[in-house]
């Protein structure tokens, strides 16, 4: 036994040697610690682990940590699992997971469906799997903050922060959503890729896109930008020759960025080849932006447009346009040869109620050449071109709190007739108030009382109007026929209750007008054949005053029928008053000169001159009498649950009125005005009619005598004038929900569209018409074959009768109408007309086909004859990222006609 022992030891000493060598093979810095969780591994390695080159199904690209680098930690903790099963392999200081596996480190977050890290290099991998169908399941979805990429695999390491992607597939959202696919994405760090292959698009389905754009090589920073080199755009997997040498894609989170506006392209044969709606677009802070854009005719003609939007929050908004264009027709020498400007200036402020409860300024300005719309080849507005009336006003309101409270107003406002080119201007028109006061009433409680109800308030009017015509403006020939004047009020009233049923109200008004000019006559000089009238310089004033009461009643009258009759009673409400009004003669203003005919005639030196009539050379001392009505009834209701009647308005208003003027010398008696209003079949047609009723005779000659008509063989009243409007909308959802309002005339003109719709031609956003709710849901292709169609109808009715004279004609009788249908989710047709049945002629008439497709639009408007005979035709992207990619052509109306 003791002979032995040597060959023990012997062993014993290899076995420790053997141990110290394997020992020393290893780093002696490294130390893994392994925590076991709940539902996840914790691993940290507090040293790094020596670079090893690892195999792997991920070829020549793969990622493989530098060993010349000096040795990195890791910053936080990687969390992991897996609903499959998590191995960890010592041997190749690898971690597998499988099926639903998941991954977190500091702000990167993987899933897929198997996932191998391996901590000796770092790196993790991540790929799909194969369900039992053989199809692949479980696609990475890898996340690093807000950017988000959806690859077949990707291999990142945590060191350096770069990445090998495979079919990697990533959404921008920019206010839309722009989807980037690349076959082949290398992850620079943590704000650059580089992609081979890619393809950029903006349609609904990114997995099977109607177009996209393929890029060779490129640059991709997330939420920012996209530069890459040859690019071009596929149709349907079609390549197409739209194409350009290097890209630039903007996708900055921000509302808004500063960048180039592309020019439109186009041809006419008016004015040859153009540039359309080129510029720049600048974002120059959060609160106001500006853009200038401008166009270029090969004939010469072109145009300037800046347009700057503004905003700040609880405090005010608004716009501001300026366009003008120098149009050249035909070319130089010829005799239709022609040469104009036009310009327009609109401008819409409005303020936020809780900026400053006590002080408000607002502005809607639209103003510029009467000829603008009509002229303009940058838009298509019918609405403004076919109203006669331009009208802008800048208008700044402050109240002054406290007892009384005063109100003072600011406006300045523009009329411009387009038609006759006739301006009228207010600068500016100034308006003072204060509140009523209640002398005798006391603080609290209610006035009770003809004493306590006695009050009285002010209310001052100042205006300096200006009447010229379109070439005058901001010349100083304007100024010629300006006129001055203020207006003060002071009315005084009562009100009172007369054997509680009958509510009387007492007034008398001082009315007092100063003046800046006035007018003298002198006798007609037979010498020079000259009647002489001067205009005199200096401040003078007029007073006037009236006195005015008015009694008034209430009477209610109810039908009741057969409960169970449908209709099963009917209201009737009259409302009756009689008011009385005396004013006073003022001829003391009044001074007397001879015409040429030797007649002696009175004059006031205020007119002609003056802005708020003249003093009144006669007295007068008359009575009115009015009467209102309005006519309900109480119908069953069609839900048999409901335990009241429903109440409906047969007549809105029916309303008559007259007066009579005691000291008259004949026709004490004016005409009778009717007038009233009704809605029928559930609100949605709109009747209002009116006419005039005259008690007197006419002559030969057509003139009003002194004699009623019933006298002279005639009625009791002669029918002068009558008018009817009617309007009526409906559509296919009329009996579900109400028909959307429509203003399609952002600047003006009728807010309906009767009119077929404005086209501004350099605002990009008037590309594309929104779909509802509803097509969105139902915008499968069954949607090709559906039964129902949705469309719409507006109908509008007017009709004048003229009696005057005895000519008993209809002066005008005209029909328009509006009609939109969606023969499909995708396609929409429409038309506005109308026809004149006095002229015998249709009126103003436009066609419209809208086609949808997806990610296109489709749009072409036709104006088939009068003097704005036309056609416009667009398709582009819808999306306002690439909505440069577009092309259209279009015939201006003839200018010369």
């Amino acid at each position: 036994m003791q002979a032995k022992k040597p060959y023990i030891l012997l062993a014993l000493t290899f076995l420790f040697l053997s141990s110290v060598l394997k020992a020393q093979e290893t780093p002696k810095r490294t130390n893994i610690e392994i925590k076991a969780g709940k539902d996840s591994l914790a691993v940290r390695l507090q040293d790094s682990i020596r670079p090893v080159a690892i195999q792997d199904s991920i070829p020549q690209d793969t990622i493989v940590a530098d060993s010349t680098k000096k040795p990195s930690y890791l910053a936080d903790k990687i969390r992991y699992h897996a609903k499959g099963y998590q191995k960890m392999s010592n041997k190749e200081r690898k971690i597998y997971m499988y099926d639903e596996a998941e991954v977190y480190y500091q702000d990167y977050e993987l899933k897929a469906g198997v996932i191998v890290i391996d901590y000796t290099t770092n790196e993790v991998y991540a790929g799909r799997i194969k369900d039992s169908a053989g199809n692949y399941t479980q696609t990475p979805y890898f996340k690093q903050g807000n950017n988000i990429v959806e690859p077949d695999s990707i291999k990142f390491n945590f060191d350096t922060k770069r990445a090998f992607i495979r079919n990697s597939r990533s959404e921008q959202n920019v206010g839309e959503t722009m989807s980037v696919f690349a076959e082949t994405v290398k992850k620079e760090n943590d704000s650059v890729y580089f992609l081979h292959e890619g393809r950029l698009t903006t349609a609904p389905d990114p997995e099977n896109p109607d177009y996209y754009i393929r890029v060779r090589k490129g640059k991709f920073v997330p939420r920012k930008k996209i530069i890459a080199g040859f690019s071009n755009m596929y149709i349907a997997d079609v390549p197409t020759p739209i194409a350009v040498p290097f890209a630039y894609f903007p996708l900055n989170q921000e509302k808004s960025a500063s960048g180039i506006i592309l020019p439109t392209p186009g041809q006419t044969n008016l004015r040859g080849y153009s540039l359309q709606n080129g510029g720049y677009y600048f974002a120059i802070s959060d609160y106001f932006d500006l853009a200038v854009l401008g166009d270029y005719y090969t004939n010469g003609s072109y145009g300037l447009r800046t347009e700057s939007s503004y905003a700040k929050r609880y405090k005010y908004r608004g716009s501001v346009r300026f366009r003008y264009e120098n149009l050249v027709s035909s070319q130089r020498g010829f005799p239709d040869y022609n040469r104009s400007t036009i310009y327009n200036i609109q401008w819409n402020h409005s303020q936020d109620a809780k900026a400053n409860p006590n002080s408000r300024l607002s502005a809607s300005v639209n103003f510029g050449s009467s000829k603008y719309y009509q002229e303009s080849v940058n838009q298509i507005n019918t609405g403004n071109f076919l109203n006669n009336t331009l009208q802008s006003s800048i208008s700044y309101n402050k109240t002054f709190p406290g007892y009384p409270m005063v109100n003072l107003n600011v406006t300045s406002s523009i009329s411009q007739n387009t038609q006759t080119q006739v301006v009228n201007l207010t600068l500016p028109t100034l308006q003072a108030s204060m509140e009523r006061i209640f002398p005798f009433a006391k603080k609290d409680g209610t006035k009770k009382g003809i004493l306590q109800n006695i009050n009285f308030q002010y209310s001052g009017r100042g205006e300096n109007r200006i009447n010229t015509i379109d070439s005058l403006l901001f010349k100083k020939e304007m100024f010629d026929d300006a006129k001055l004047g203020f207006q003060h009020s002071i009315p005084v009233s009562t009100n009172f209750k007369i054997f509680k049923h009958f509510s009387t109200s007492v007034g008398f008004n001082y009315n007092e007008v100063w003046q800046f000019k006035t007018i003298h006559y002198d006798d007609y000089d037979q010498l020079l054949d000259f009647q002489p009238k001067d205009t005199l310089n200096g401040f003078d004033r007029f007073a006037t005053y009236n006195f005015s009461a008015s009694v008034g009643t209430t009477i209610y009258g109810t039908f009741n029928f057969n409960k169970e009759n449908k209709i099963q009673a009917i209201r009737h409400t009259m409302r009756p008053s009689v008011s009385y009004g005396y004013t006073p003669a003022s001829d003391q203003y009044y001074d007397e000169y001879v015409d040429e005919n030797g007649v002696q005639r009175m004059y006031t030196r205020f007119q002609d001159v003056g802005l708020f009539g003249t003093p009144g050379l006669t007295e007068s001392n008359s009575l009115g009498f009015a009467l209102s009505n309005v006519v309900e009834a109480k119908v069953r209701d069609k839900d048999t649950t409901a335990t009241e009647p429903k109440k409906i308005t047969l007549l809105n208003n029916l309303n008559f009125s007259t007066s009579y003027n005691m000291v008259a010398d004949s026709l004490k008696w004016s005409p009778v005005r009717m007038s009233g209003g009704t809605a029928i079949f559930n609100n949605k047609m709109n009747i209002n009619f009116g006419a005039t009723l005259d008690p007197y005779a006419i002559d030969n000659a057509g003139n009003r005598i002194d004699m009623f008509n019933l006298d002279n063989g005639g009625s009791l009243f002669r029918l002068t004038q009558a008018n009817v409007n009617v309007s009526y909308s409906i559509d296919s959802k009329t009996f579900k929900q109400d028909p959307k309002d429509i203003d399609n005339t952002e600047s003006g003109g009728r807010e309906d569209d009767l009119f077929g719709t404005g086209q501004d031609f350099s605002d990009k956003r008037n590309f594309g018409r929104e779909r509802d709710e509803e097509e969105e849901e139902d915008s499968g292709d069954i949607q090709a074959y559906r039964s129902e169609l949705p469309w719409n109808l507006r109908l509008a009715y007017s009709m004048t009768y003229s009696n005057n004279r005895r000519q008993s004609e209809i002066t005008n009788s005209s029909l328009m109408f509006s009609t939109n249908i969606d023969l499909t989710s995708r396609w929409r047709v429409g038309i506005s007309s109308g026809y004149d049945f006095v002229g015998k002629g249709f009126t103003y008439t436009s066609f419209r086909f809208d086609r949808d497709m997806e990610s296109w639009q489709m749009y072409f408007q036709w104006v088939p004859f009068s003097t704005r005979a036309s056609w416009f035709f667009t398709i582009g992207i819808k999306s306002s990222m690439l909505s440069d990619l577009k092309w259209e052509k279009r015939r201006e109306p003839d200018r010369s006609l």
